[in-house]
């Protein structure tokens, strides 16, 4: 069995301030040398994302530097050096350390119009809801970046995710040079009702945190939430339950929402979906959906039970009746359930992109440093649901749906909305195979244009079509289909007419066909486009190829 530590969004955190002990810059270089021989010794495998010289480099960097830092400014490269690795399960974990980080009386939220503020400290109530422009004069997007090395970032969602929650972390903002110097008081401009203006946010008592729920914040007492209150949102009700289902009879629909890969004190997860399974065979239901937006993960081993249902359940069992929303959140235990119901069922993916590798290193132990006992937790699973072929950084929605801060505020739901309002004549679910039938089918002009229409459709923003239709190429070329790999190819360069590796394989088509002139013609092009990359480099090496058979011939 494995179990999620909770250790991200309360990262900077103790229970209570401990005293602190001032260590020397030698046993800060102790723990250092003890955190890279440990992890060269025990961890290897975890260079996939990093390679040794890399990490190697960056601790002698810090080493060097140790003398010449604050000791927040040294907790942080560790914490780096960690993040490196990209794997979120594999983190420098603050929550248990001696040394408690300042947080401001805000919390962060990235929307698809920006970053917003959804909850914040009562004192601060005219913040409430303000986009964010600037920390310190450094605008959002370059803030962003300069964090990013902080974070143990698996993929650009999880970032999206906790990057919030890194912004307020005054340590962290002086360490990644955004604010010029340490200080318990930290100026954001902010944007609300079309006017920009300037506050001075003041940190909470050292240690304290901003008390989230699923990385939101909720109205009670001294807090405050952007969301209106006079109603709630299916994915925010019951958020002291694990899992809870409600049936919408307008639609037909049984929702269920999943919050943790564990069982809830109320009933454990087989008695659960035992009630839901049941209703959906008694009762008019046409459609099913599960809601694992916020499931951040828990004990895979209670997945079985989830996948075997649907399974046995004919009735929901079906392309356009199970439906299962993912985002940012999906992440561990939740992304092995997403694998499996992949894997094994007709579901159909709404939302964003989990949080987690397809494939991935999971479970971790924790590895005190032996001088200033801070913990770094780091992964020794690998959980492989898929063959390496269909891995990837992360699981994409086959309808790719987000939401806006007004969508947010006034308690819209677009993700589920999609699912309820779901048309199978309205929707491609594997596009792929949809072009491939049209081509078989020689209906070439009906595939060039509704190949465009799906391009330009953001549904289908994660699906990756210049690399799919790329692929489809070489496979006709590899089969000596020549002529249809060049029509494949030439259409590729006029839906991405700037990516120089269509010109590249286009080029690759010609030279095959035998029209070495065209295949000059195109290599050199893309060699133009990408000077100094890896397509150049191919497109010199082939261009060298042809020049050589010539003097050959």
């Amino acid at each position: 069995m494995r179990y999620l530590l909770l250790i991200l969004v309360s990262a900077f955190t103790i229970n209570g301030v401990q005293a602190q002990e001032v260590l020397t810059s030698t046993e800060w270089q102790e723990d250092l040398r003890f955190l890279q021989q440990t992890v060269h010794k025990d961890y290897p495998f975890l260079f996939k994302k990093t390679t040794k010289a890399d990490f190697d480099l960056a601790v002698e960097k810090l080493y060097n530097e140790i003398p010449n830092l604050e000791q927040h400014e040294i907790i942080i490269g560790m914490a780096k050096l960690v993040s490196s690795f990209k794997y979120g399960h594999t983190v420098l974990g603050f929550r248990y350390s001696p040394y408690p980080f300042h947080q401001l009386p805000l919390n962060l939220y990235v929307f698809n119009d920006g970053v917003h503020i959804q909850g914040v400290h009562k004192d601060y109530e005219n913040a409430l809801g303000a986009k964010l422009i600037a920390i310190a004069g450094v605008p959002v997007n370059e803030a962003m970046k300069k964090v990013y090395p902080v974070v143990p970032a698996e993929n650009d969602q999880f970032f999206k995710a906790y990057v919030g929650v890194y912004l307020t972390v005054t340590e962290v903002l002086h360490a990644q040079r955004i604010i010029p110097e340490m200080s318990d008081s930290v100026e954001l401009t902010l944007e609300k009702d079309g006017k920009q203006f300037k506050q001075v946010f003041k940190t909470l008592p050292k240690g304290e945190r901003v008390p989230t729920q699923y990385s939101l914040v909720k109205q009670d007492g001294d807090w405050l939430e952007a969301r209106k209150q006079d109603e709630t949102p299916h994915y925010l009700k019951h958020l002291d339950k694990i899992y809870y289902y409600d049936y919408l009879p307008e639609h037909k629909t049984v929702y269920v929402r999943q919050s943790q890969i564990q069982d809830d004190q109320s009933e454990d997860i087989p008695t659960f979906y035992a009630g839901v399974f049941d209703f959906i065979e008694n009762n008019d239901v046409d459609k099913l959906v599960i809601d694992v937006r916020l499931n951040g993960g828990g004990n895979n081993y209670k997945n079985k039970p989830v996948v075997t249902g649907i399974i046995e359940t004919e009735k929901i069992n079906q392309v356009g009746k199970l439906f299962v929303l993912i985002g940012r959140r999906t992440f561990s235990a939740c992304q092995n359930l997403i694998n499996e119901l992949d894997n094994y069922t007709n579901v159909i993916f709404v939302g964003e992109p989990s949080s987690e590798n397809i494939n991935f290193y999971g479970d971790n132990n924790r590895v005190q440093l032996p001088n200033s006992k801070i913990p770094a937790y780091l992964s020794f699973a690998w959980w492989q649901d898929k063959p390496q072929w269909e891995g990837g950084d992360w699981t994409s929605p086959h309808m790719f749906v987000d939401m806006s801060f007004e969508e947010y505020r006034t308690n819209q739901d677009p993700v589920l909305q999609a699912a309820l309002g779901f048309e199978g004549d309205d929707f491609v679910i594997d596009p792929m195979e949809y072009m491939t039938n049209l081509f078989l089918a020689g209906e070439m002009e009906r595939l060039q244009k509704e190949t465009i229409e799906m391009v330009n459709d953001p549904r289908y923003k994660f699906f990756d079509f210049e690399t799919n239709l790329n692929e489809a190429g070489y496979r006709l070329l590899s089969n000596g289909q020549n002529q249809e790999a060049i029509f494949v190819f030439d259409f590729n360069t006029k839906l991405f007419p700037d990516s120089p590796n269509c010109w590249d394989s286009l080029a690759e088509g010609f030279w095959r066909a035998g029209n070495l002139e065209k295949a000059k013609e195109l290599y050199n092009k893309a060699m133009a486009m990408d000077p100094g990359g890896p397509t150049a480099e191919n497109a010199r090496a082939m261009l060298e190829k042809i020049d050589h058979s010539n003097q050959k011939n």
